[in-house]
């Protein structure tokens, strides 16, 4: 048996097929990158990413041929809203990062509402504003899964799964129904929101496609990692380094204590649903990621490639005394100061490219050992094991500093992005790929394990993250 799983994420859309034995073959790509006309927007053509998804979904259905469902993944939060009866967008899809609706959400936090610009619920609202100020037209507002699966059925599903609409800002605590406070608030007719279902199990038919294959499995793409790492226990956690990253610990059926976020600065998220009981977990979110190292090949121009930023940092011993916070975009979990800014320092002239790389790789890695240090925090658990994908998996430098600063062993997923696995699984439990949660916990084996070696300096750390906050003391002091 074997599942097609796309994944519409920031940068690309992707398609694979993931087989019985949990491999994925046949993958295919293309670049999705979103516009910025303004400093603070990001947004996209969302026919674009369907497009682009069906290019890739016909692509890998025709290298393989039949499959048996369809598992979706997705950024979380990027919202789209549509016509009804056309099917066509009505407005540039706002993304994620979009910071947009900032101002709106400070004027809600006066009034009692917490919520933040990178949910959907303001900008659902910003869109409405702008195309039915008098809320008259049939409209729908989706997630990417919501859009896809409207596309993938012809329109005859308008859904989403509990993993991407508890993100959204607009369902009560207990993730059961839409908070009508809200609604009312922002002015969103209950009629443009989706029906929300389990993340496997049967939603409808890809009728678009060859075959008609039922679409299964939706995941949010951090819950999709969760999944793909076999993190299906609880206490269970993984960290996905890409362009951010982002730490997620399985719980089980308890809702996590914070209404909103935790006193170490995590948040509660739904893993999963599957018949209708919901398995809780809390995330840890780290702002910038491999955007640092993007920063020192494409923009510093000290390494030729992010795959060669290892051997450079491995050519000298140590930093050498730098240390680098990666802060380009603030700071995340635990600290939560949207007005520290990257910073360097230790700098000598005797200093390297190699010790700047070196120190930029250790810096990351710190800050995920500041996530570990901070879900441990807020849940109580001791997270023994981490398993780690992304792009940044793939350099032993890294993973090494990681598990020395952490304390704990470090296993590097089998497979680059394993939101695509965790995708599949949802899908192939529902169709009996897989007959349960005890065997897709069963299928990890890492790429890797790596052993903390030697203790970093976590004191020294502390102090430079210190050194680095409220650079912009205005920004520092929002919170959401």
């Amino acid at each position: 048996m074997s599942i097609l799983v796309i994944d519409v994420g920031t940068s690309s859309v992707r398609a694979a097929i993931v087989d019985a034995s949990s491999r994925v073959l046949h993958e295919c790509s293309r670049p999705t990158l979103p516009d910025s006309p303004f400093d603070g927007l990001v947004e996209f053509d969302a026919r674009e990413y369907v497009d682009a998804a069906l290019d890739c979904a016909r692509s890998a259905l025709a290298a393989h041929g039949p499959v048996d469902g369809v598992g979706i993944a997705n950024q979380r939060a990027s919202t789209v809203v549509w016509d009804r009866e056309t099917g066509e967008p009505v407005a540039p899809a706002q993304g994620w990062q979009d910071l947009r609706t900032v101002g709106r959400c400070l004027e809600l936090a006066a009034d009692g509402i917490r919520l933040a610009p990178n949910q959907s619920a303001t900008k659902i609202a910003d869109i409405l504003d702008a195309v039915d100020p008098d809320r008259r037209r049939d409209l729908c507002f989706g997630t990417l899964d919501s859009w896809l699966v409207w596309v993938l059925t012809r329109g005859e599903h308008h859904v989403s799964d509990l993993s991407n609409a508890a993100v959204w800002g607009l369902m009560d605590p207990d993730g059961t129904h839409y908070d009508a406070r809200v609604l009312e608030r922002l002015g969103i007719p209950a009629s443009v929101l989706p029906r929300i279902v389990d993340s496997t199990g049967a939603v409808g038919e890809a009728t678009i496609l060859d075959g008609a294959p039922p679409i299964c499995g939706l995941t949010g793409d951090q819950q999709g990692s969760l999944v793909g790492q076999a993190c299906v226990r609880s206490g269970m956690a993984k960290v996905t380094f890409g362009t951010g990253g982002m730490l997620d610990v399985c719980l089980g059926p308890e809702r996590p204590r914070a209404a909103v976020r935790g006193g170490s600065g995590t948040f509660p998220i739904v893993c999963w649903r599957q018949d209708e009981r919901i398995t809780w977990g809390v995330e840890a979110i780290m702002l910038s990621a491999g955007t640092n190292v993007e920063w020192l090949v494409e923009d510093l121009g000290l390494v030729e490639s992010a795959a060669a930023t290892s051997d450079l940092a491995a050519s000298v011993d140590d930093t050498d005394g730098v240390v680098y916070v990666p802060a380009l975009l603030g700071l995340g979990t635990p600290y939560w100061d949207y007005g520290a800014r990257g910073s360097l320092f230790g700098v000598t002239r005797g200093t390297t490219a190699a010790h700047v790389t070196r120190a930029v790789l250790a810096g990351v890695a710190e800050l995920g050992a500041d996530l570990v240090e901070a879900a441990e925090a807020d849940t109580g658990l001791s997270l023994e094991t981490l398993r780690i994908d992304g792009g940044m998996a793939a350099n032993p430098v890294f993973v090494q500093h990681l598990a020395d600063a952490t304390g704990r062993p470090v296993e590097v997923a089998p497979v680059r992005e394993a939101t695509t696995l965790g995708a599949g699984f949802l899908a192939g439990m529902a169709v009996g790929t897989w007959s349960g949660w005890d065997e897709v916990a069963a299928t990890w084996q890492p790429a890797s394990r790596v052993e903390p070696g030697t203790p970093t300096d976590r004191e020294r750390w502390a102090d430079a993250v210190g050194r680095a906050r409220s650079w912009y003391p205005e920004l520092s002091s929002l919170d959401f």
